[in-house]
């Protein structure tokens, strides 16, 4: 059956072809995302839902969405997704970084003209038939200290048209190596100094608990008299009374504002100040961006739907579609060896570590280990999937570690899992065959050479005669078929180990058979999904 896809607000019709296109079921509602009630009446229908800023993805929402696996936002934003509540329900949350960087980049740059100059007032004064050509005493750009706070994709576009204004840039970002600054033309500098220093301050980073309020009221404090501050990345990141009453005083010269802390603006400090430029979140406010996130979106999404590519996700590693083809088989063993660990671990885990050997060690480890992790936890939580598991190992206290490795050993590469509890540790390991097939190489430090089934049976015992006629036997005349049948042991006559892959399900009273036989230390029926 095709993936089924709601599309709740404005979008482009091309975006809404390319779903369609691709071979997947969509449903056009425009409006329907003003409608909360009615989209969590229907939400349960869909695989994918498609936004704007108008739908508001709130927990109750994701209750309702049964069969949702991705949500796509056709912009950067995602205030109005609940991400917590999606990652813990499993859906990934997407969104579209780069569809409308050089338009959001030039809304500064233009806000930034407007102003220095104060284009605005001298616009509206002049179409009021007034001439005050005194009144409205500008300042150059070229030769003035732009300060850039957050010198990422839309921030480096902005540094980039600053410099082309010679202006002298200086940016203040926590990741901005000096390496990069370098290629960029722009100073790396502290947010003290970048205060202390700059003629106009812009910003250019997503609201967080460590942006949030940035320039806050003491940081305001610390800047240059006749500062200019421009705003159009999220509302939050300025005290906004603050910045009103150093206006006021003449301390800042000027604001420009695209975003503010509660949307839609009807009311705020700032408006009617002198030299204040305000508009209603045009930054990303183009034709052209308009239609570039939509159409992105667009391919995302059905990219996910369609083979498992995750592309800018928010709440999970991005694997692309090159990648999602040569790394499927090894998430699939990811998959495999955390629920062979997840089910035969009874007690609270503590620890998971994961080691990448060979050719894997060079691939996306981040979603590999989400892999991991999901096929540890479904055992006590059967709906987890690899956008949720990480949410539910960080809130059960499980530390996840991860090590990788050039190749050691007989296979190209090989992941090996080891999960911790307060009584013991219990590894596997596997690879990936040139059929691409994952197999199960070792148990508990044991070589074998298992294909993993939907339904297997593992056992362990002393290496003594009689194991194999016992599992033949007894499994047989419970009928119970044996597809495939691997041994392994430590030593001669110490620890060995049975992995049996078996055509159905185990009847309990089957295991209880093998128990009663006295000759095995350990049995357990596991389950994989194969599919």
């Amino acid at each position: 059956m095709a993936p089924k896809v709601l599309v709740s607000d404005k979008l482009s019709e091309t975006a809404v072809q390319i779903f369609r296109d691709r071979g997947i079921d969509v449903d056009f509602m425009p409006d329907l995302g003003k409608d909360k009630d009615k989209l969590a009446e229907v939400i349960g229908q869909y695989d994918g839902l498609a936004i704007r800023s108008a739908t508001k993805v709130t927990p109750t929402i994701l209750e309702a969405a049964t069969n949702l696996k991705v949500v796509g936002r056709a912009g950067i934003g995602t205030d109005n997704v609940d991400k917590e509540a999606a990652s813990k329900k499993g859906v990934i949350v997407m969104n579209t970084p780069f569809g409308n960087m050089i338009t959001t980049a030039e809304h500064a740059i233009a806000m930034m003209f407007a102003v220095a100059r104060q284009i605005p007032e001298a616009s509206a004064s002049t179409h009021a038939g007034k001439w005050e050509k005194s009144k409205f005493m500008g300042v150059e750009l070229t030769n003035k200290t732009l300060g850039v706070i957050g010198a990422g994709n839309i921030g480096g576009i902005v540094c980039d048209r600053a410099r082309g204004l010679k202006m002298k840039v200086i940016a203040y970002d926590p990741f901005l190596s000096e390496e990069k600054a370098d290629t960029m033309g722009v100073e790396k500098v502290e947010l003290e100094e970048l205060l202390t220093r700059a003629d106009f301050i812009t910003l250019h980073v997503p609201l967080t608990d460590g942006t949030r309020n940035i320039l806050s009221k003491e940081n305001l404090a610390k800047t240059k008299k006749g500062v200019r501050i421009i705003n159009c990345a999220r509302g939050g990141l300025v005290d906004e009374e603050a910045l009103a009453e150093l206006l006021k005083s003449g301390h800042v010269a000027g604001a420009a504002f695209d975003v503010f802390a509660e949307e839609p603006a009807k009311e705020n400090v700032l408006f009617n100040l002198p030299n204040v430029v305000c508009t209603p979140h045009l930054g990303a406010a183009t034709t052209e961006a308009q239609e570039n996130v939509a159409l992105q979106v667009a391919e995302q999404m059905s990219n996910y739907l369609l083979t498992g590519a995750v592309e800018n996700a928010l709440n999970m590693p991005s694997v692309t579609a090159e990648e999602a083809k040569v790394m499927g088989p090894w998430i699939k063993l990811a998959d495999h060896l955390g629920a062979f660990s997840g089910q035969m671990t009874d007690e609270p885990i503590k620890a998971i570590n994961i080691l990448y050997d060979g050719v894997v060690s060079e691939m996306n480890l981040a979603a590999l280990n989400c892999a991991v992790v999901a096929g540890i936890m479904k055992k006590s939580n059967p709906d987890v999937n690899m956008v949720s598991a990480p949410v539910v190992a960080k809130e059960r206290g499980i530390k996840i570690s991860t090590t990788n490795q050039d190749k050691s050993g007989a296979f190209d590469g090989y992941i090996k899992v080891t999960v911790v509890t307060e009584k013991r540790e219990r590894s596997v390991a596997g690879t990936v065959f040139s059929d691409g097939k994952p197999r199960f190489i070792q148990i508990k430090g044991i070589n074998i050479d298992a294909e993993v089934g939907a339904h297997m049976v593992y056992t362990t015992n002393e290496d003594v005669p009689g194991i194999i006629g016992t599992l033949g036997k007894t499994l047989g005349e419970n009928g119970v078929n044996i597809a495939n049948f691997t041994l392994g042991r430590a030593d001669v006559g110490g620890e060995a180990i049975a992995l049996l892959y078996v055509d159905g399900e185990v009847p309990a009273s089957t295991l209880g058979k093998l128990t009663e036989t006295g000759l095995f230390r350990q049995v357990k029926a596991l389950s994989f999904d194969v599919a």
